[in-house]
């Protein structure tokens, strides 16, 4: 699986970890930056995370910032990404399984090194449930999304 990484300054110090424990768990990893610890606008990573899952570059992506709620909300914005901000391995499996999750978003400055790698590895390990309650709520929400868009 070739998975999108792409963190601000705040989540720099992370991505290395993010990483290792995602080419652990066999995947391919496409780094989107940033490189350094220079102040960058985490809106602009997210994007990149985003896009890169929609043109096909990568099957899912991890964004990391400062508390990983920025990172979220900015990934939200763009149709066809659902991200959540996740701080317990549960949540990071079952929001792939239940909910189709594509873009796992970390906090820095929320979570430890140990937990962010056990984070993407579940996030990774996981798939869409093809039960049928599963896929009909995932369809109500791509019915939000389609005729939820703001004036």
């Amino acid at each position: 699986m070739l998975i999108a990484v792409a963190c601000d300054h705040a989540g720099f110090p992370l991505k290395d970890e993010v990483i290792a424990a995602l080419e652990e768990a066999g995947c391919s990893v496409l780094d989107l930056g940033t490189y350094d610890q220079e102040p960058v606008d985490y809106p602009d990573y997210a994007e990149k995370a985003g896009r890169a899952i929609l043109n096909g570059q990568a099957e899912r992506a991890v964004v990391i910032c400062g508390s990983g709620v920025g990172a979220c909300i900015a990934a939200n914005k763009i149709k066809g990404i659902y991200a959540c901000s996740i701080t317990d391995v549960y949540s990071a499996r079952q929001g792939v399984e239940h909910d189709n999750m594509n873009l796992l978003c970390l906090g820095a400055r929320v979570i430890g090194a140990e937990i962010a790698r056990e984070l993407v590895k579940a996030f990774v390990s996981a798939s869409f449930s093809t039960e049928e309650r599963h896929r009909r709520r995932v369809g109500k929400i791509l019915k939000l999304e389609a005729n939820g868009k703001k004036e």
